[in-house]
């Protein structure tokens, strides 16, 4: 791997509780290279939001660092811009002052009027949103508004960009669309991308590498998985590649036979094969499954921790 971008250093992370300090991260190592796009996976619990915000600087590790460019990250930072499910949008706002809520934070300085407004429409032409740019978030459909979420973090020119599952909460084809518009904005901008995500072939789909956590409590890196697949990526044309079909199984085989569901270990399940173990496997074929097995908990894991405190912080950072 050629010199690292990005690199957290056996980055643990541990949150008090009235019972004692809950270990939620051990010792992650990873380095990301300039212009790679990394999925996060793992089933709830297993910390995924937490490395995100550790990365982003809205959370500090208890031991262990993340540095960025030879600099150590220790707060939040227009180089790290964030884009949650929830795209957090100003709902008073139109579609372009969202947006130049960002710009003019950044760019106060060394951008003059007429250039802060062409780099919004820029930004917004990207992610094909300026046709809209007078309305409000209340008068788009949520896919339109999660478009503007990644213009206004595509418009702090970010180091990387982090992306915290910004396709859960949409529909199946609206969620395609959007997935095909990062693939080509990635692509032309060579974007540092890290992403979590429950869907298996969303990751397989946009990764150039998928990084699959261990469990929680005390979750680390269980593996590592190059996708070595050429851009630009068909879905189409990827559904009958063998390779793709391979990647994508290594995944599901990682998650459901070498890590099962949470509190649902190997030795319990051949103990007695619930109805539950038994839909798991039959679901195993699918990235449905990993999606639905995992979002419905997602939102109450002790791991992921901070989550809306991140959100409150990552809005104050832009404002």
């Amino acid at each position: 791997m050629s010199k690292a971008h990005l690199e957290l250093t056996d980055v643990s992370m541990s949150f008090d509780t009235p019972d004692g300090a809950f270990v939620a991260l051990d010792r992650i190592n990873l380095k990301i290279r300039k212009g790679e796009f990394v999925s996060l996976i793992g089933h709830s619990g297993c910390g995924k939001s937490t490395v995100l915000n550790i990365v982003a600087g809205l959370l500090q590790a208890s031991r262990g660092g993340c540095v960025l460019d030879g600099q150590e990250v220790n707060s939040p930072g227009p180089e790290r811009a964030v884009v949650f499910q929830n795209h957090a949008l100003m709902p008073w706002l139109t579609v372009y002052e969202n947006v130049d809520l960002a710009v003019s934070q950044v760019f106060r300085k060394t951008m003059n009027r007429r250039e802060k407004r062409d780099w919004i429409l820029h930004n917004l032409a990207l992610v094909n949103m300026e046709h809209a740019a007078n309305k409000r978030p209340g008068e788009i459909s949520g896919g339109m508004a999660q478009r503007v979420g990644i213009a206004r973090a595509l418009a702090m020119k970010p180091s990387v960009l982090l992306m915290d599952e910004p396709f859960g909460a949409l529909d199946a084809l609206t969620r395609a669309h959007l997935q095909d518009a990062l693939m080509r904005i990635q692509q032309d901008l060579n974007s540092t991308v890290i992403m979590i995500t429950h869907d298996v072939d969303e990751a397989v789909l946009l990764s150039d590498r998928i990084v699959m956590m261990t469990n929680g409590p005390a979750a680390t890196v269980g593996e590592e998985l190059q996708i070595d697949l050429p851009r630009p990526r068909n879905r189409v044309t990827l559904a009958d590649n063998d390779t793709y079909v391979h990647l994508r199984q290594a995944v599901l085989s990682f998650l459901y036979e070498k890590q099962t569901f949470p509190g649902k270990g190997p030795a319990a399940a051949s103990a007695a094969p619930s109805q539950d173990a038994d839909t798991a496997t039959t679901d195993s074929s699918t990235s449905s499954a990993v999606t639905k097995a995992s979002q419905g908990s997602a939102r109450t894991s002790t791991a992921d921790t901070g989550q809306e405190s991140a959100r409150a912080e990552q809005q104050r950072a832009i404002a």
